[in-house]
């Protein structure tokens, strides 16, 4: 007679479904609390910090299309360019129950359409409620209610060392889950300026480091402390192979939450101006930790009105101490349009307080085809660099400007253009473009040389 023999696994599954014995039913009983012991264990503040923000992190992809010129075949026939769709991925994540998301600008820039994923997968099109190139941030509304919100922290008191978790979705849909993905590490820095070459292309001031690792994709999630709550918009990292390497930057909450608020109140942001002009010391030069030099006030202007004068040194501004020209713009990127704020320059031997109404950014009063027209550029060649001794080796030359929009602007010829907003300029052909792209779209950052200086200067075009 043939014997039958059971794994294991299904006897003990067959025991279950019977009358347990006593010694069945006991060690059912140590099994359930070994296993609630193993989940006590398990559960950590990142943990909890993922289960309170990841509802809310969302899947960004977009459309965008480009002209792309015809190929041979349709050249002999007579034919034109045409164009074609390209994709493009980031993450972000829901600030309101009804909809509406921060993400960066980078992610949804020149974006046809717009869709959201949930992290049940639901998807939604999404619509530009704004953006901000300069700080390179965006909010879009999806239709729908009742849905999750990322509690929002304090970037204001970070600690360096204090636990740092990105959230995102690294490659998109590639992983064919819509479930983000979670890294952990560290804030290894604040007040962090990146002046060198990284992910996303152009200059970010005070923004906060972290090693947790950040990929293609993560662009527009939170950064989130140990307590579940997001401190910053993951936006760049910096890296010579083009994936991480531990050193990834994100933009303080604080100031995401001032430009989504203005975004969500007037669709622009309010550029705040005071009127002052600083010098921007080259990276590789020494650096100086005694209060910035002023080098221009633009007459009528808040500062002006305050008795700031051209030659002042800046040392403080309400809590921030000015150490380089990078302090002041990230203090000018947490200033509000309307508010009073305490200033301290040193003139002299004297220390002079002042205290100055923060205004909205003057735009230039021209139409920006004319304001292109007024300015004739010309790509620096090795040539024209050795004879006008300038240190950079690309860019483009102000050969001409006109009076009106030199005052304006504050350039003048000989100014070589070294990047407008996030866009690093390489000739005349790319400044002009940036130009062209930006007018209209709110506040240009332009950053220049002069006589072996690094200036920036801010403006809007109509």
């Amino acid at each position: 007679m043939r014997r039958l023999i059971f794994p294991a696994a299904a006897v003990a599954l067959a025991a279950g479904c019977g009358n347990d014995t006593p010694r069945a039913a006991q060690a059912r009983q140590v099994s359930a609390a070994t296993s609630a012991e193993v989940s006590a264990q398990r559960r950590t503040a990142i943990t909890s910090a993922v289960e309170r923000v990841a509802p809310a992190v969302v899947t960004v992809r977009t459309e965008v299309m480009e002209r792309v010129p015809a190929d041979f075949y349709e050249q002999f026939f007579g034919g034109r360019s045409g164009r074609r769709t390209t994709t493009g991925l980031g993450s972000g994540f829901i600030v309101r129950p009804d909809g509406v998301i921060v993400t960066n600008a980078h992610v949804i820039e020149g974006a046809a359409q717009i869709f959201v994923a949930m992290r049940d997968g639901t998807r939604y099109p999404a619509r530009l409620l704004g953006s901000d190139e300069a700080n390179d941030l965006a909010v879009i509304k999806i239709d729908a209610r009742n849905l999750p919100v990322a509690p929002l922290g304090n970037s204001s008191n970070l600690l360096v060392g204090e636990w740092a978790i990105a959230i995102g979705s690294p490659f998109g849909f590639m992983l064919a889950n819509s479930e983000p993905s979670v890294t952990a590490g560290v804030v290894s820095g604040t007040g962090r300026n990146l002046v060198a070459e990284s992910a996303g292309a152009g200059v970010y001031v005070d923004m906060i480091q972290t090693d947790a690792s950040i990929n293609r994709g993560n662009s527009g999630g939170p950064l989130v402390n140990a307590l579940g709550e997001v401190i910053g918009v993951n936006s760049s990292i910096f890296s010579p192979s083009g994936g991480s390497v531990g050193l990834g930057f994100a933009i303080p909450i604080n100031r995401a939450q001032r430009v989504t608020e203005d975004l969500l109140a007037h669709g622009v942001v309010r550029r705040p101006w005071v009127g002052i002009k600083l010098e921007v010391p080259d990276p590789d030069g020494p650096q100086s930790s005694n209060g910035v030099v002023i080098s221009a006030v633009v007459p009528g202007s808040p500062a002006a009105r305050a008795g700031i004068a051209t030659g002042d040194v800046l040392l403080r501004s309400r809590d921030r101490v000015m150490r380089t020209p990078y302090d002041w713009e990230a203090e000018r990127l947490e200033l509000r349009v309307g508010e009073d704020v305490p200033l301290l320059v040193r003139r002299g031997n004297r220390e002079i307080a002042a205290t100055v109404r923060v205004a909205d950014l003057p735009e230039v009063n021209a139409p920006k085809v004319t304001v292109l027209r007024e300015i004739q550029l010309v790509t620096l060649t090795p040539a024209i660099r050795a004879e006008r001794g300038i240190r950079r080796a690309s860019g483009a030359l102000v050969q001409t400007v006109s009076a009106r929009v030199a005052e304006q602007l504050g350039i003048q010829p000989g100014d070589l253009i070294l990047q407008i907003n996030r866009v690093p300029i390489a000739d005349a052909e790319s400044a002009a473009r940036a130009l062209d792209y930006y007018g209209g779209r709110g506040a240009i950052a332009m950053y220049f040389e002069r006589q072996g200086r690094v200036y920036t200067t801010e403006f809007v075009i109509q």
